[in-house]
């Protein structure tokens, strides 16, 4: 199984937040696409939304972290791109202002990591190597696997993933993946022709009329 479907199918396990300190050597900050809130809203949450999105919560180093670690869960392949490109970061970036108990187990989640790395390799987890990052994400991957002295990465990277794949299959680039198309009001072209192969039936164009 690739490691894309292997992290979407494990289950939610428990956070324990180590808020330690790091340092401010990050590389850059991603530069995601905004989330952008459905029209389907009430006044009042067209403006709260509004309010929500003019706000900021994580730090360019915090979203720098966030991003890699959506690209690991979601990277891109041949189908779809990854979890940045469908701006997933600033789907998490909403949550945790949208939902405040986020905020604590993730921040306290991204200063655990970025403190482990630094024991282990002289450097917060943006600045790591492709390869140290994997080594420290195998780690806390598999919370039915993980060390005792990893449990508190293993139920942040949990939330993460969560958060990432609900982030990315609900965008276009998700639903595509996917394969998903859902209902369209006002288009319907009838049964589709291979179907009705399929099963021996003829189009009537009197109730089967294509508008």
């Amino acid at each position: 199984m690739k490691r894309r479907d292997t992290l979407k199918a494990i289950s939610l396990g428990t956070f324990g937040m180590a808020a330690l300190p790091t340092t401010d050597l990050v590389a850059a900050a991603p530069d995601p696409k905004p989330f952008k809130t459905t029209p389907a809203r009430v006044p009042e949450e067209i403006e709260r939304d509004k309010k929500l999105m003019a706000e900021k919560f994580f730090t360019a180093a915090e979203l720098t972290t966030i991003g890699i670690l959506c690209d690991i869960i979601m990277p891109a392949d041949a189908k779809s791109g990854s979890a940045t490109q469908a701006g997933v970061p600033a789907y998490i970036e909403f949550m945790a202002k949208d939902q405040p108990a986020y905020q604590t187990p993730l921040r306290g989640g991204l200063k655990w990591l970025d403190n482990v790395c630094l024991k282990q390799f002289g450097k917060v987890f943006s600045l790591c190597s492709a390869k140290e990052r994997i080594q420290i994400v195998d780690e806390i991957a598999y919370p039915n696997d993980v060390k005792p002295e990893y449990t508190q990465g293993a139920s942040f990277f949990t939330q993460m993933r969560n958060l990432t794949v609900a982030g990315y299959f609900t965008t276009q680039m998700g639903f595509d993946a996917l394969g998903y198309v859902g209902n369209r009001p006002n288009q319907w072209d009838g049964v589709p022709q291979d179907v009705l192969d399929k099963y021996g039936l003829k189009y009537d164009p009197i109730y089967d009329k294509k508008d």
